[in-house]
């Protein structure tokens, strides 16, 4: 069976992970989680733009959350909707891997992230980004963005933080999910 983009990506550190990360990250085809997360959202007006553009979710406590994930030899594309209808707010976001880094393309800005783990948490690193696919944009902008998924309690836990300089925060946002068909509160 041909390995999975983060078993790719992470090589024999991929199977030291705690299980739930293993399993999210070991689905062939399609899998659908489900869980809970909190966003704060930045304030500022060029960060509320920003993350507008971006496609980041709206403020929320303790809301829904769901994670379609599609995965295929070309990379992964995942679907998420914070919140429920009708002010759901959806990010949609390809993921697929070259020269050793995970890509990942975020509205009009595609990422590129080193991956490494410690202590069974994923930590993803900003290696650099370029807007509209070509523009290059220094990675000392993305500094302050800040990604990390680990289990807790058995549950996939996520942790997402982005800033950027003389704009402030964007969003910071973290929760849980869970194979949609065993959620448990």
């Amino acid at each position: 069976m041909t390995p999975t983009l983060y078993q790719t990506l992470l090589g024999a550190a991929f199977f030291r992970l705690p299980d739930a990360l293993r399993a999210l990250h070991g689905v062939h085809g399609t899998a659908r989680y489900s869980g809970q997360v909190t966003v704060v959202r930045g304030t500022g007006l060029l960060s509320r733009l920003c993350a507008r553009i971006a496609g980041l979710p709206r403020a929320m406590t303790d809301a829904p959350v769901t994670v379609e994930f599609a995965s295929g030899p070309k990379g992964e594309i995942w679907s998420r909707v914070f919140g429920t209808p009708p002010k759901a707010s959806r990010m949609r976001s390809r993921l697929w891997h070259r020269d050793g880094e995970l890509r990942e393309r975020l509205g009009p800005v595609q990422f590129r992230f080193v991956l490494h783990t410690w202590e069974g948490t994923i930590f993803w690193n900003v290696a650099g980004a370029r807007l509209l696919g070509v523009v290059p944009l220094p990675a000392a902008l993305f500094r302050d963005v800040r990604c990390n998924e680990r289990e807790i309690d058995g549950r996939y836990a996520f942790e997402v933080e982005a800033a950027l300089p003389l704009v402030g925060q964007l969003v910071r946002y973290h929760g849980w999910l869970l194979p949609a068909d065993t959620r448990a509160a």
